[in-house]
């Protein structure tokens, strides 16, 4: 759903701060998953880490074959919730952690071979709660990446993430039934088709004596300008050649554009320039925009040049750098005035936090006009999250 889409909400009555995810914008999102799907016999999974919204698991089971994970809470939120396949990743895994992983897991994979060496007697005859075998997969590193910026950038020299070419060759893949990778971030299929080229070349011979393989997430492929027929090709041509099961495992494709936060601006201030400082935080509420970082779309406003009035919208924490971004608008901002931005569902409500003990926004969901309340946040969920309470 584009802008205009959520111009069509009504959010009047709705308290602030609060997140609304529109059922009917995932729903397209999927249909376009599905038909990927369909082209290539291909499997997705839900990336747990950018959306992790259970009350939409019925919804997305329903076209989606599982959920990726990342924690042994991942895997069992995965395994309880969307009931279909759970793949658990992680660059290391305790000995406590891999117990819980393997009880929820269908399939896991090792970023190195000292991890595999360590845990795969465990997985030679364990099976998981729902009685099944579990699958042991190896992460890649072709050491070829177009991801720009460095944070995310799971290729950049010296990354721990997976084992390269040259440490793979004379190793024992016994008892290893697939390959993950991962190194795309919010990019288009061309940069796909040329990083599996570049995997291709330097990993033909371990890829042909696998069941499957996984082609990671990165991949935006419910964005308007997103090049699916090359996206289908690659697919297909890869398990042509290799005789292969292919997984995709986006995490924002998912939910790219089906969701906002709505906050309210809660005074105006004049230090040289007019800074509006609203119910919600960046830092708190929607840690991208300073991580990433970029400046996140709101309804109705234009860049900091582009309209007549100016202003610097800043959050309600105490960190100085509490900044959203300089925006400006074409009438006066007013104090109790509700703005929206755009494109909130992901990577929000999995990385917000309590800092200052301000409010987690609620969590709504929003189908044709009508409004239904998942989570309402208070003291109890502050005082859990900071307090240990010892009892001797």
């Amino acid at each position: 759903m584009d802008a205009s889409g959520f111009q069509r909400i009504d959010i009047r009555k709705v308290k602030t701060p609060c997140y609304i995810v529109d059922e009917v914008a995932l729903e397209e999102n999927l249909k376009i998953l599905q038909n990927i799907k369909k082209r290539t016999g291909c499997k997705i999974l839900l990336a747990l880490k950018a959306f992790s919204m259970y009350s939409t698991f019925p919804q997305l089971r329903t076209y989606l074959d599982g959920t990726c994970a990342s924690s042994p809470n991942e895997a069992r939120l995965g395994f309880e919730e969307f009931k279909k396949e759970v793949h658990t990743f992680a660059p290391a895994y305790s000995e406590e952690d891999f117990q819980q992983i393997v009880k929820y897991s269908d399939h896991i994979v090792f970023n190195s071979f000292n991890q595999w060496n360590k845990f795969k007697s465990k997985l030679e005859n364990s099976k998981n709660l729902k009685k099944n075998k579990i699958e042991a997969g190896i992460r890649i590193n072709p050491q070829y990446s177009e991801t720009k910026v460095a944070l995310y950038d799971a290729c950049a020299p010296y990354s721990r993430f997976g084992v390269i070419k040259d440490k793979i060759k004379d190793q024992n893949l016994s008892g290893i039934v697939g390959i993950h990778f991962h190194t795309l971030c919010q990019q288009n299929s061309d940069s796909l088709k040329r990083t599996v080229d570049v995997i291709s070349k330097n990993f033909g011979e371990e890829i042909r004596k696998m069941k499957w393989v996984n082609f990671g997430g990165g991949h935006h492929i419910t964005r308007s300008d997103y090049d699916i027929d090359l996206l289908c090709e690659t697919i297909i041509q890869f398990k042509k050649e290799f005789g292969v099961e292919v997984y995709l495992e986006p995490g924002e494709a998912v939910a790219l554009n089906t969701g906002i936060l709505v906050s309210q601006v809660m005074d105006i201030v004049d230090n040289d320039r007019k800074i509006a400082i609203l119910d919600t935080s960046a830092e708190a509420h929607m840690p991208d925009v300073l991580a990433m970082p970029y400046t996140p779309i709101i309804i109705g406003s234009g860049k900091f040049d582009e309209h007549k009035y100016k202003y610097r919208l800043a959050g309600v924490t105490c960190l100085s750098g509490d900044i959203i971004g300089d925006y400006s608008f074409p009438r006066e901002l007013k104090i109790g005035q509700k703005l929206v931005f755009l494109d909130m569902a992901i990577y929000s409500m999995v990385k917000n936090t309590t800092f200052n003990g301000i409010n987690l926004p609620s969590i709504l969901l929003h189908k044709k006009g009508k409004f239904r309340l998942i989570k309402k946040f208070g003291y109890k969920d502050f005082k859990r999250r900071v307090w240990v309470i010892l009892k001797c």
